[in-house]
C-alpha cells in the first residue's frame, strides 16, 4: 500500500490578533453541526468566527467562537450541537484575524488525555473505569528568535497579559487544528556559534482542539 504520510515542511502556526468584518447571519439550521446562512460570506474552512446577537434559544451560541467547516458560497458549518434549539432572527459571525509566527522550526503536542473515573464497587468482578473530561495538554514549539517578528511579539504580549489566545496550525495538506491556549513559557536561548532561538515555547491548551 502506498504511504499517505505528508511532510511537515510548509506547516504554519498563527495567533489570533484581531477581528475582521462581521458577516450578517440570515438563518441558522440547528443540528450537529450547526449550519449558518450568510450571503457571500467569504469564509474558508478552518476560519474561526465569534457569534453574537442571535435571537431565540440558539442564542446559547452568543459570545462563543467556533471553527468554520463545510463551506459553500452562502453557508458554513460550525462545530456546535444545537439540536433542539430554535433560531428566530439576527446574528453576526465575526472572523478572527491571524498573525503568522515566524521562523517556526519544530512543533509537538496535543499530548493530554482524559481523566479516569473509578466506579468499581463491591459487586464488581473487576475494575470498572469510565473516562471523564479530556485535558488536551500542551503544544510546544521551537523557533529562531526575531524581536521584529509580529507573531513572536504577539506571543510575548499574550504571556505578559496572561491572555487566552486562539491559535491555528495549518498543515501542508491544508488541514487545520484550531485551539485556545495560554502562553505559559517563552524561553530564549543562545551560545557560542549558535543562532538565537526560542526553544521549548509552551502553549497550555484550554478547551478542545478542532480539526478541519
Amino acid at each position: 500500500m502506498t504511504s499517505t504520510a505528508i511532510s511537515a515542511q510548509g506547516s504554519t502556526l498563527q495567533i489570533g490578533t484581531g477581528t475582521g468584518t462581521a458577516n450578517t447571519v440570515s438563518a441558522v439550521t440547528p443540528g450537529f453541526p450547526t449550519i449558518v446562512t450568510s450571503a457571500s460570506h467569504g469564509r474558508s474552512n478552518g476560519d474561526v468566527v465569534a457569534i453574537s446577537t442571535l435571537v431565540g434559544t440558539i442564542s446559547a451560541m452568543n459570545g462563543n467562537s467556533y471553527t468554520v467547516s463545510n463551506v459553500t458560497a452562502n453557508t458554513f458549518a460550525l462545530n456546535f450541537n444545537s439540536t433542539g434549539l430554535a433560531y428566530t432572527s439576527g446574528g453576526t459571525a465575526t472572523p478572527t484575524q491571524w498573525t503568522a509566527i515566524g521562523n517556526l522550526k519544530t512543533f509537538s503536542g496535543f499530548d493530554g488525555q482524559a481523566t479516569e473515573l473509578d466506579r468499581t464497587n463491591l459487586d464488581s468482578a473487576a475494575k470498572e473505569i469510565v473516562t471523564g473530561l479530556v485535558d488536551f495538554g500542551q503544544f510546544t514549539i521551537d523557533m529562531d528568535y526575531s524581536f521584529a517578528d509580529a507573531g513572536q511579539a504577539a506571543l510575548l504580549a499574550a504571556q505578559a497579559a496572561g491572555t487566552l489566545k486562539t491559535f491555528v496550525l495549518t498543515l501542508p495538506d491544508s488541514h487545520t487544528a484550531t485551539f485556545t491556549a495560554y502562553v505559559k513559557k517563552l524561553p530564549t536561548t543562545g551560545g557560542v556559534d549558535k543562532i538565537m532561538a526560542r526553544s521549548g515555547v509552551t502553549l497550555r491548551i484550554s478547551n478542545i482542539i478542532t480539526w478541519a
